[in-house]
């Protein structure tokens, strides 16, 4: 009775909270940004909430969640339209619902295909809302027992599964979120200060030379917003370019929007237990996309009586699917709202954008459960509201969409390019924010390419800052104890919640290891030859190494800041040592040798380095003119030779581009990156 006396007046609250119509007006705006986002394949929740990240600071927390929530909630959502008409998964968790929906679409059953998605998209928001409402009345009480060695325990367990369930090569998995936490380490030790991956010479530089900037830019740490988009939103849009097609080369819906809705309704007992399911792994951190979209799809298959048009455009292999996918995200909100463990890479920036909310004092975990459950409970109902609006706007969209996706996409990668650029200068107002989004951007396309897991290593940077922090208070608080006798020091360090985590993580990592191979991370992925895969792997090892050389040079009287990258580095050098020995033995036809380069072969127009060197040159460009200069002539450039319009064309689209930025900058009272003629010339804005 006590846990309801507490709750039923925070929900109250909760409920009022979101009632505000300034509040449902944002929640609208989120599910059209994210209505806009999903339905471009492979940019999802992480690249949107990538771009929302700059513009939380300060913002009231409550439009802030109906903002983002808005935008988690309908992706799941309005990537199926990537997926039914365009056959290619708009996310990594909609690839089940190609099997069947984009067959369904070339039969002139889109519309049919599609309301049965939204109808069971719906359904299992809905009951993912209803899930985390039921667990957080049942865990709070435990939750709140939780202490540093507890969350230690809990970021160890989601880091295991992160690692483990990243794909078929579960080595590759552990690595990538290995490095993702090394890369989480770079700039000043959170203790003593002392400069890790910038070498100590840089401090000294002369103001105002490159080495000098790069000690104040990387001293400070990468910022999530860029590490976010370059990771999958830079990688999808290039891989998108280089085909040099429309998205989708069918538009027509044909009709059927009713039948849709009764096919869900005919099997809403397979939409319920795909929610159920879709729930569950939502749950445990780090699986969430990979997988579940498969598990319920494969659950769909095996429950059904006559399975001869599986494959063939059978609608139970779309709503089975997409009532996981959707549920998922409340499921994802438990492990993020109760121990601050993202269970997804779209949780993983939305961790870092509740942060910045307001005056910066809600922070999700435990402590948000004891102060501000009132918050709590209203991203269960935004999310829930969120579920309602989405469905409703995709269905009244989806003509125009289904004609949105047969424009050619080197007319919208500009446009893409310019928003992800000011997004990511928005992170420190410096040049340097453009180098780093461009230079990660590239190690995302090489972890596409092979098969390397991106959300764990997302994921892996975004928790090296708490893992670190638990690690060390907790060794503090050990060693204090331990000076006061065993008998003090053993129920801190061995808690009963200690040790029940500690088990469940061995036995997740030994059936994770035997389950690893059948998940696939990103998509099913191609073999190549040893040589291109063997020698990122080496490039990879390489980058380990010096972040272990750099650790270990950090002098003894700043031990604390050396202990947590020396430890990481080494798994990780251990796990790319054991990938080394691997490709040794292995065939080339195993699939530790993937290469979506032989996949794309027989689809790929254009060169990886002659589309990167248009992002090279509006980089160059912006150093010199700054960035609206350099941007009115990259979108001139880019729309006249890469995209083959007229100088008419081509002057009409960037007049209209950098007037939108413009406008953008100005509402936001924002500024560009300026550049050489900036610092020589008193330029009027937008042009300072």
């Amino acid at each position: 009775m006590e846990v309801f006396a507490t709750a039923l007046p925070a929900l109250n609250d909760a409920f009022a909270m979101i009632l505000q119509p300034h509040v449902i007006g944002y929640l609208v705006l989120g599910v059209l940004m994210g209505l806009c986002i999903g339905v471009f394949p492979g940019l999802g929740g992480i690249a949107g909430l990538s771009l929302l990240l700059p513009f939380m600071f300060g913002m009231e927390p409550v439009t802030g969640l109906a903002l983002m929530i808005g935008m988690v909630a309908v992706v799941p959502t309005s990537d199926t339209f990537a997926s039914v008409l365009m056959g290619i998964p708009g996310s990594s968790a909609s690839q089940a619902t190609v099997l069947d929906g984009f067959p369904m679409a070339k039969k002139g059953q889109a519309a049919r295909a599609l309301s049965a998605a939204f109808a069971s998209s719906l359904f299992g928001g809905l009951m993912g809302a209803a899930f985390l409402t039921l667990f957080i009345l049942a865990a709070r009480p435990i939750v709140l027992l939780f202490k540093t060695p507890e969350l230690l325990m809990i970021s160890v367990f989601g880091l295991s599964m992160v690692g483990i369930l990243a794909g078929r090569i579960a080595l590759k998995g552990i690595a990538a979120a290995g490095l993702g936490l090394l890369v989480g380490t770079i700039g000043e030790g959170r203790f003593e200060g002392e400069l890790r991956m910038v070498p100590v010479s840089w401090r000294s530089a002369e103001s105002g030379s490159i080495p000098f900037e790069l000690y104040q830019y990387l001293g400070d740490g990468l910022k999530l917003v860029i590490v976010g988009l370059a990771i999958f939103a830079i990688p999808e849009i290039i891989a998108l370019l280089r085909q040099d097609r429309a998205i989708s080369e069918r538009a027509p819906l044909g009709g059927g929007w009713l039948s849709g809705v009764k096919d869900w309704w005919a099997n809403k007992w397979l939409s319920l237990r795909c929610s159920l399911i879709g729930v569950t792994v939502g749950v445990i951190p780090g699986l969430g996309g990979s997988v579940v979209d498969w598990i319920a799809y494969g659950h769909t298959v095996q429950t059904a009586k006559d399975k001869s048009q599986f494959g063939k455009g059978d609608v139970r292999g779309v709503i089975g699917p997409e009532s996981s996918n959707n549920a998922k995200e409340g499921g994802g909100l438990v492990p993020t709202l109760l121990f601050g463990i993202p269970g997804s890479g779209s949780m993983a920036i939305f961790i870092s954008a509740v942060a910045l909310l307001g005056s910066g004092k809600i922070e999700v975990g435990p402590a948000m459960l004891e102060r501000n459950l009132d918050f709590t409970y209203a991203i269960v109902w935004l999310l829930a509201l969120a579920n309602v609006v989405g469905t409703l706007i995709c269905i009244a969209a989806s003509g125009g969409i289904a004609r949105l996706t047969s424009i050619r996409f080197a007319l919208l990668a500009p446009f893409l390019f310019m928003i992800i650029s000011f997004a990511a200068f928005q992170s420190r107002q410096e040049i340097w924010d453009l180098v780093a989004l461009f230079a990660i951007g590239l190690l995302g396309i090489m972890l596409r390419r092979f098969d390397w897991s991106r959300p764990a290593f997302l994921i892996g940077f975004v928790l090296s800052l708490p893992v670190e922090r638990y690690a060390n208070q907790a060794h503090q608080q050990a060693s204090i104890k331990l000076r006061q006798g065993w008998e003090v020091a053993q129920p801190y360090i061995f808690s009963p919640i200690v040790i029940t985590l500690i088990i469940i993580t061995v036995l997740s990592v030994f059936i994770g290891l035997r389950q690893a191979k059948n998940i696939q991370a990103e998509g099913d992925v191609s073999v190549g030859t040893k040589r291109a895969p063997m020698m990122f792997l080496l490039g990879i090892t390489a980058v380990v190494a010096v972040f272990m050389l750099n650790a270990w040079q950090i002098p003894d009287y700043a031990f604390r800041d050396r202990i947590f990258p020396n430890f990481i580095a080494l798994v990780t050098l251990v796990c790319c040592v054991a990938l080394i020995g691997q490709m040794m033995l292995r065939p080339e036809n195993h699939a530790i040798f993937a290469d979506r380069e032989v996949q794309d072969a027989d689809v790929n127009v254009y060169g990886l380095w002659g589309t990167l060197a248009w992002i090279a040159g509006l980089l160059a460009a912006t150093s010199l003119v700054g960035f609206i200069l350099a941007l009115a002539g990259f979108l001139l450039l880019f729309i006249r030779i890469r995209a083959g319009k007229s100088w008419g064309f081509a002057a009409a689209y960037a007049a209209v581009g950098v007037a939108f930025i413009c406008a953008m900058a100005w509402t936001l009272n924002r500024d560009f990156p300026p550049g050489l003629l900036q610092s020589n010339f008193d330029l009027p804005w937008p042009l300072t």
